[in-house]
């Protein structure tokens, strides 16, 4: 069975950090792309970041870019979001995601979805 695990979540003041992690389980990504999605109460899930199956290349929405890093540890089977300058509209939770072969800046690419971490930004 595989399993997608969030960690690292919690609240933070505006402009802080925090660093996500997800520990996946039951199958290897090492082919295959990992990611994170967030989903604010009421709306639905919005791409963060993802890296490819390789890790030579990484994707961020626009909103993050500069201030969130992704990276993936193939040997530990995880993939980490660094997440910096945080602001209250980030207030979300956060899930891993990963597998799948369509565009990797779309949710529903990815089949495995972790239960998610929550993140809360306050102002």
């Amino acid at each position: 069975q595989v399993r997608l695990v969030e960690s690292g979540g919690g609240l933070v003041q505006t402009g802080g950090s925090l660093r996500l992690s997800c520990q996946a389980s039951g199958r290897a990504f090492s082919n295959e792309p990992m990611g994170w999605t967030r989903q604010a109460s009421g709306k639905g899930p919005e791409f963060v970041a993802a890296v490819n199956w390789s890790g030579g290349s990484a994707y961020y929405a626009d909103s993050v870019k500069g201030r969130f890093t992704i990276s993936r540890d193939d040997d530990k089977n995880t993939v980490d979001l660094q997440m910096n300058s945080l602001k209250p509209e980030e207030t979300a939770v956060y899930c891993c995601v990963a597998g799948g072969y369509g565009p990797l800046t779309n949710p529903v690419t990815y089949p495995y979805w972790g239960q998610g971490t929550q993140v809360a930004v306050s102002s």
